[in-house]
């Protein structure tokens, strides 16, 4: 039976995915945001609402009086936007999704691996502490009066346009002109990164489902990797092999200040993710893309026209700062 079912954003890199999973599976799919986006074409077969996400009263108008059988948030940040959301779509939904992060997850890690149960803390960013309060204030309402909420935590998830290592393209366009890149610390540290067309078969998969309501789920892949080696495979699909710097977060932080919360509250620190929960309850979920995969979409992607690949001057130079400085 196919669901109603409303995605406020449906056009970034994780809800892009997750849309055109639902439109496959035959979900009645609308998508609400503001209809600016040029990097991903349209979603075929999903309806279309003009709308801002961090405003309750663009939603309200553009959502009137309908009701979904689920309503999924990829673009709440902060717990005014899901007490604003609580508000609005109580008793027009049957399922509330928000879309938190792995990030939210107690930094440092102090047991591997992470399960729905580790610790949310994170002292080092903002944006962490916004997605733990947004959900504390989401199982308050499930428990206080029933809200049929349900979190997803994804960790670092990605698709052909980002690329996930630190400087993005202006990394692998210094990796090609023959220059060092910056991996921070002694690049050991172990990441997992999820490609976005996995996650979607999670994410899809509970949606709709009983069982998820009251439930934090993470959706990630099962592969771990070193920051060395995600940054050699980035570098070989590019044509060339890596010549890396370390250096340490907190340096890089000083000088990359936008960087620092991220860097520091999240990728500095080893993490590797228990997805058996996912599975119990979506058990055709596998991870089955594998980052040198991904690697290799992602250049291509970029090299198929040269707007995408936008080199970012004064993040240039900011690497040439850290290579004199810590080279020797």
């Amino acid at each position: 039976m196919a669901l109603r079912v409303l995605f406020i954003g449906g056009n970034g890199i994780i809800s892009s995915a997750a849309s055109a999973r639902g439109v496959q599976r035959g979900d009645e799919l609308t998508l609400l945001n503001r209809g600016r986006s040029t990097t991903r074409p349209p979603v075929v077969g999903a309806r279309q609402l003009i709308g801002d996400a961090h405003d309750a009263a663009s939603i309200a108008a553009a959502v009137g009086d309908q009701t979904f059988d689920v309503v999924a948030n990829f673009r709440a940040f902060s717990a005014e936007q899901v007490a604003a959301d609580i508000d609005f779509f109580e008793g027009r939904c049957a399922q509330y999704v928000f879309v938190s992060s792995a990030s939210a997850y107690q930094k440092p890690v102090m047991t591997l691996p992470i399960t729905e149960s580790t610790p949310l803390r994170n002292p080092y960013w903002q944006y962490s502490r916004d997605k733990i309060a947004a959900e504390d204030l989401l199982m308050a309402a499930y428990r206080d009066r029933g809200f049929p909420a349900t979190i997803v935590r994804p960790s670092h998830t990605y698709d052909a346009t980002l690329v996930p290592i630190l400087g993005g393209w202006t990394a692998i366009d210094r990796v090609r002109r023959g220059l060092p890149i910056i991996v921070h610390g002694d690049g050991t540290s172990l990441w997992t990164l999820t490609h976005t067309r996995d996650f979607a078969v999670a994410f899809a998969g509970l949606l709709g489902n009983d069982r998820a309501i009251g439930e934090a789920f993470q959706i990630t892949s099962d592969e771990v990797l070193t920051w060395n080696h995600i940054t050699a495979l980035l570098a070989r699909a590019a044509g060339a092999e890596p010549q890396t710097l370390h250096v340490a977060s907190e340096a890089i932080a000083r000088e990359l200040p936008d960087e620092g919360p991220g860097l520091l509250g999240d990728k500095a620190h080893s993490v590797m993710f228990d997805n058996r929960k996912v599975r119990s309850l979506v058990p055709e979920y596998r991870a089955v893309i594998p980052f040198w995969r991904g690697a290799r979409e992602i250049v291509e992607w970029h090299d198929a026209d040269p707007s995408r690949r936008v080199v970012d001057g004064e993040l240039d130079a900011a690497f040439d700062r850290l290579v004199a400085r810590y080279s020797a």
